[in-house]
């Protein structure tokens, strides 16, 4: 019984191990293209209302490439925080006082997940009849982003990873694998009304 208990501890630690191989390799390999749109996902805001250092770097990352010209439009995803602020309102604002048109930003203020956000981009893209588009957020949570993304049905799906790198990483990493493998196995219902 001991031994078998060693063996399936063993089996998750390697599991944890080269899942965060993957997962830094797969992250911090941007897939830049020219998309229609831009999503960036959400983080938290501090307490003063202002973006967290994770959340601006990625912000940051959205600005240099929209100036880069990878994209026109830019959708900001995100819910409300335990500090009581609307992540998606916080995003936009800084953004237009960093120069982006009020009308190149859009605002979802329900995306308090991953998968949500995902959804919501869909049910815009048939809105708006949009075919591809490219995912901003930290290195770790790209590859989660870009598989929500896929399985509900966009098809092309860039990636870029905000240039900052935080201590929370090297526990947020690993963690990942498990919210990866959920992400995998997970019900992704594509009935959505346009309307």
């Amino acid at each position: 019984m001991i031994k078998r208990v060693f063996v399936l501890f063993g089996c998750i630690v390697v599991l944890i191990l080269v899942g965060t191989c993957i997962i830094i390799e797969s992250g911090l390999r941007d897939d830049l293209g020219k998309a229609d749109i831009a999503l960036v996902l959400g983080s938290k805001v501090d307490p003063d209302g202002t973006p967290s250092p994770c959340l601006s770097s990625r912000l940051d990352r959205t600005l240099e490439l929209y100036r880069a010209g990878y994209f026109t439009s830019i959708l900001v995803s995100g819910g409300i925080g335990k500090e009581g602020y609307d992540e998606a309102t916080v995003m936009r604002d800084y953004l237009i006082s960093h120069g982006v048109p009020r009308d190149r930003v859009i605002k979802d203020n329900q995306g308090a997940t991953t998968y949500i956000s995902a959804k919501n981009t869909l049910k815009l893209f048939r809105q708006e009849k949009l075919q591809s588009v490219l995912v901003v957020s930290q290195f770790f949570h790209l590859p989660r982003a870009r598989l929500a993304l896929k399985r509900f049905g966009i098809s092309t799906v860039y990636s870029a990873h905000a240039r900052m790198f935080f201590w929370k990483d090297i526990y947020s990493t690993p963690r990942e694998v498990f919210a990866y493998i959920s992400y995998f196995f997970r019900n992704y219902d594509t009935n959505i009304t346009s309307a």
